[in-house]
């Protein structure tokens, strides 16, 4: 059993604390079927959950007073967990794809780029456009920008900028994201 805090008696089994742990003088009390029993001591709602044959558990600590719920803590400890899992699969984790260019790109390479782009744009990505300066390229930086724009003007049919071009050291960078 592993320690996460420290009680008076024993130690915290999880993040909420269950029957003899709650040290609350008065608790709003929830019933199993989710009905409000109402505001009573603990004792009183320990042996309502004692003759129930389940737990009292302490749902909402910071509530005044404190909520708790008469419920099989097993089962609920395996609903939350459930119910995480479930919440993690519908959530989307949206990428950030790096496209580099250079100030001298011929017209086909940066068709090629926009293309690419255009792929990770349809999946539901973010494309970090990243244009590299080197040497005597850095005399020219703001002459180069136009290159940033005529990529997001190739592709304004499926994404818009996110994020100006800007520059940061020896690369100007510019973010797209899909048109909704």
């Amino acid at each position: 059993m592993r320690s996460t805090g420290f009680l008076w008696e024993g130690t915290k089994i999880s993040e909420l604390f269950i029957n003899e742990q709650i040290r609350d003088r008065e608790v709003r009390v929830i019933g199993e079927s989710g009905e409000m029993l109402g505001v009573m001591g603990i004792r009183e709602a320990l042996s309502l959950a004692e003759e129930a044959g389940v737990d009292l558990v302490k749902i909402a600590p910071q509530a005044t007073p404190p909520v708790c719920k008469i419920v099989d803590y097993g089962k609920y400890k395996y609903e939350q967990t459930r119910k995480e899992k479930e919440a993690k699969k519908k959530q989307k984790i949206v990428d950030i794809k790096e496209i580099r260019l250079s100030p001298n790109i011929d017209t086909n390479d940066l068709n090629t780029k926009v293309n690419n782009a255009r792929k990770f744009l349809t999946k539901g990505d973010r494309v970090k456009i990243t244009l590299r300066f080197r040497g005597r390229e850095m005399a020219h930086m703001q002459n180069s920008k136009h290159i940033l724009t005529d990529f997001a003007e190739a592709l304004s049919d499926c994404a818009v900028i996110d994020r100006e071009p800007k520059v940061e050291g020896r690369t100007m960078t510019m973010f797209l994201t899909e048109k909704k």
